[in-house]
């Protein structure tokens, strides 16, 4: 069996972990792109036990990266969402976990030169067309990736890596409120459809019957809980303009309750299929906009102020991710939304992955 090598890098980006790779390496036609992936990912086996998957949402993301021709960016990000088991490549969202890495990846890959002790790189993410700043630590021409900065989910610490999101609002659907309601009711649940820097469908833990206090593994354990949700993020989806999402990742579900631990608010995260083992940044966004928007299922959660920036800290299974939310609340909207968030990343190994010729050949 002939093998086609690309050249790549392993890297963990926040709590997710993947292949970053130069979108020249890659075919340039979709459906092409998106066997070669299944092949890479290993999609189709719950360990994706021949490829560089893990076995776990979290673990089947792909960056590709290219030099950006827009004038305020100078990479551009384009994600892929790989199924574990199904062979499937969703290239609708975006991730912002993986998203901790472009800034490293893109000084390794030599398409943006490192700067004295910290190096800029302003992301367009293709995706959805968010912009994104990031700061990386540098020394001597190349990354630093020790530091003293922890973030739950990740065992150790690291270097930060500070990110600034901008451009956040509809990147999906157009529109922060893309059903034109601040909550839609769908087979009795009370639900807020919302697209900040993630479509998705927000709704109480207590709607379902839920604390929001149970672990991601007695959440997937609970098959009545995901069949139940399921439909309702799928009418959520046609809703909100997305077509027929039964086939797609997006929109994310997500969960909130009260704080339980010193939080802003109590948070779990659907990657739809899974809860999130922490939680996504850009779903944290997401659900932090849903916390300040008047008229929403998360109004009244948290006692917050008209404007920002506030620190947000929002709990979820591994312990607290904390955003910082800028924003402006007038007469019952919120406008001027924008996140900065602080995670790590590391690069995990580099070289050539291989897949089988023909994943890049068939029609």
């Amino acid at each position: 069996m002939t093998q086609i090598p690309i050249p790549f890098l392993f890297m963990r980006g926040g709590t997710s972990r993947g292949p970053y790779m130069n979108r020249a390496d890659l075919p340039a036609d979709r459906a092409a792109l998106a066997r070669v992936l299944v092949a890479m990912i290993g999609s189709g086996h719950p360990l994706n036990i021949d490829g560089i998957g893990g076995g776990a949402a979290v673990t089947t993301k792909v960056a590709m990266l290219s030099p950006s021709d827009d004038a305020g960016a100078d990479v551009d990000y384009f994600f892929a969402q790989v199924g574990v088991e199904d062979g499937r490549v969703d290239f609708r969202p975006t991730c912002g976990n993986i998203l901790v890495g472009v800034g490293p990846a893109a000084i390794e890959m030599g398409l943006v030169p490192a700067t004295g002790e910290t190096t800029e790189v302003r992301i367009r993410a293709v995706n959805t067309g968010a912009r994104v700043v990031a700061t990386v630590r540098t020394r001597g021409g190349a990354v630093v990736y020790d530091g003293d900065a922890r973030i739950d989910g990740v065992p150790g610490t690291a270097a930060p890596v500070e990110l600034m999101f901008r451009d956040v609002v509809g990147g999906a659907t157009g529109a922060m409120f893309p059903t034109g309601n601040r909550i839609d009711t769908i087979d009795g649940i009370a639900v807020t459809c919302m697209d900040v820097a993630m479509p998705m469908m927000i709704a109480r833990a207590e709607a379902f019957g839920l604390t929001g206090s149970e672990s991601a593994a007695e959440l997937d354990a609970n098959r009545d809980f995901y069949a139940r949700m399921e439909p309702i993020r799928v009418e959520a989806g046609r809703r909100m303009g997305m077509g027929d999402v039964s086939a797609s990742v997006t929109p994310k579900v997500g969960l909130l309750a009260p704080a339980r631990a010193g939080g802003t608010a109590l948070t779990r995260y659907f990657m739809p299929k899974a809860c999130h083992p922490a939680l996504a940044v850009t779903g944290s966004q997401c659900l932090a906009a849903c916390l300040v928007a008047p008229g929403t299922v998360g109004a009244g959660l948290a006692d917050l102020p008209d404007a920002g920036p506030v620190a947000m800290r929002l709990e979820h299974p591994a312990g607290m991710l904390d955003v910082l939310l800028d924003y402006r609340r007038a007469g019952g909207t919120v406008t001027d939304i924008s996140a900065g968030l602080t995670r790590t990343a590391r690069k995990l190994a580099s070289g050539e992955v291989f897949v089988p010729s023909a994943a890049w050949t068939t029609g």
